[in-house]
């Protein structure tokens, strides 16, 4: 239990149904369907839609999402996968033949096609109760009426003017600039495209006026994009096989590659092998067995994960028991590994900003839900007539020949968000995720350690300070205690401030022996849990 004299929060506990996002607007969206009757689904899509609108700098109808659902009574971890492709002119020919050798974030090349809209009508025709023509009616009112900027979407529009700038979005810079806090911004034509959308579902965001101007945007920056490659997008989810590992009498549920969530189960088998660290979960030994196993499987993520459809991923091999056991064995409690091994080998060869939400119904259906510009604003593309700010997706991918995720004609990029679903006994007991760009897979399985192994409250798991290893340094957030960040760097990890938190969490915990929810949500960000 918390320390009641310290700034904090307590976890939410509810009986009938429960949800957490980012923005408390969108919490409040998510409980109004589930109490006029709507299932977690319907109020995980309705929840997402308000996001895009009133924290446009993580998410939109012009990115992607991928959810892991677990219908309740049934046992099993439904997974889609809504993550966009390149448009059909991408390939690796174009780009020598133009001398690129990279995908600037901010180009129209960065741009995949937007895979959020056909995903949430594919879900909702499998697992929803109502259609986007009611659930999106949230999302149209507070795009057209305008909503107070809060605390920390504010921030991070401020960060990204000039990203903005450059690429001419001056509808998301009243007079000049980002909105400051609490001032209304809206977003007209956005809502007429969601009108057009909860009247005419998916095709009209894939064909008509709006997609052409989408396109329009894009080829006047240079792009490749076609009409007919929005076209495709109208079929583009898929429901894929979840994958998963036991951990501790519980089974740990992702969905697979081109997303990152392989990342969460390696991490997970690494560190499910060791004693659990008697000084608790912010101790120097803890702190450094976790930044050692993300540095090697981070390093397997770079060299490995793509899309499955267009190359071999191996994902057995990589989140096998004697894998994992070979890395673990790497990791030394006294020091940093100076060195990590080329990718893929441990003693074995191998195998040829973004929001989370999550809902539980009264029926106990589980949602686990996240949907992404990528970095802040996407690639800061806006199609000004349709409001669709487009994400950056294609920056994930690689220009080098020959590599696995080297971009291809309709390949999908590596992707860095991932939903999680915890089971037990063949049950949901905790839809989770973690948002914050490459640092989900290291975020989640501090997460599910804080709260599954060290026994923190599942708020107290979400708030605790976090840390990253990320281009050859260890990221620390301020409140790592000092003695505890000085044993880090006499072990040998390269110490530097984190400039800026690291990421945002969101849980619901089934209680379901007692028969009740409790939820935790990111003190990293505006939102909150709320149950009724």
């Amino acid at each position: 239990m918390r320390d009641f004299q310290m700034p904090g929060r307590s976890p939410v506990y509810a009986t009938n149904g429960m949800a957490a996002t980012s923005m408390p607007a969108a919490t409040l969206t998510a409980l109004d369907v589930l109490r006029a009757g709507g299932n977690a689904m319907d109020a995980a899509i309705a929840a997402v839609a308000v996001l895009g609108v009133i924290e446009p700098q993580s998410t939109g109808i012009g990115g992607d999402c991928f959810c892991l659902y677990a219908p309740a009574g049934t046992g099993k971890v439904v997974a889609i996968n809504g993550s966009g492709r390149a448009a059909a002119g991408y390939s690796i020919d174009w780009f020598e033949s133009q001398g690129l050798t990279e995908i600037e974030n901010t180009s129209a090349h960065s741009v995949t096609i937007p895979g959020a809209v056909n995903a949430w009508e594919t879900l909702l025709a499998a697992h929803g109760t109502k259609g986007l023509g009611e659930l999106l009616q949230p999302a149209i009112r507070f795009a057209a009426e305008g909503w107070p900027v809060h605390s920390k979407v504010s921030y991070d529009w401020k960060r990204n003017e000039d990203k903005l700038r450059k690429n001419g979005a001056d509808a998301f810079l009243p007079n000049g600039h980002a909105p400051a806090v609490g001032d209304r911004f809206t977003q007209p034509q956005l809502a007429e495209t969601l009108r057009a959308i909860a009247k005419h579902g998916a095709k009209a965001f894939y064909e008509g006026p709006i997609a052409a101007n989408m396109v329009a945007t894009l080829r006047a920056k240079g792009g490749l994009q076609t009409e007919a490659d929005f076209a495709n997008g109208l079929t583009n989810a898929q429901f894929v096989t979840p994958i998963s590992t036991p951990w501790r009498g519980y089974e740990v549920f992702q969905c697979p590659p081109n997303g990152s969530g392989m990342l969460v189960l390696m991490m997970m088998g690494i560190l499910g092998g060791l004693e659990t660290p008697g000084e608790g979960p912010l101790s120097a030994r803890r702190l450094h067995r976790h930044t050692e196993a993300a540095r090697l499987v981070y390093r397997d993520r770079d060299a490995f994960l793509a899309d499955p459809t267009q190359v071999d991923v191996a994902v057995d091999h990589l989140t096998s028991g004697q894998y994992l056991g070979a890395m673990r064995a790497l990791i030394d409690d006294a020091r940093a590994m100076p060195h990590l091994p080329a990718p893929g080998e441990a003693m074995l060869p191998v195998h040829a900003d973004t929001v989370y939400l999550t809902v539980v119904d009264r029926d106990g259906n589980a949602c686990s839900f996240i949907n992404s510009l990528f970095q802040s604003f996407g690639s800061g593309i806006l199609a000004a007539n349709s409001g669709v700010m487009l994400q950056n997706r294609g920056f994930g991918f690689r220009v080098e020949r020959g590599h696995p995720n080297c971009i291809a004609p309709n390949k999908r990029p590596m992707h860095t968000i991932i939903p999680g679903m915890v089971m037990k006994d063949g049950q949901a007991v905790m839809p989770y995720g973690v948002m914050g760009g490459h640092f989900q897979p290291m975020g989640q399985s501090l997460f599910l350690t804080n709260f599954l192994e060290f026994g923190l409250d599942i708020q107290e798991a979400i708030d605790l300070p976090r840390l990253f290893p990320y281009r050859g340094k260890l990221q620390v957030e301020r409140g790592i205690p000092a003695d505890i960040v000085r044993e880090l760097a006499r072990m040998g990890h390269d110490i530097e401030p984190a400039e800026l938190p690291h990421g945002g969490g969101q849980a619901i915990w089934i209680d379901r022996k007692r028969g009740h929810l409790v939820a935790g949500s990111e003190p990293r960000k505006d939102g909150l849990a709320l149950g009724y």
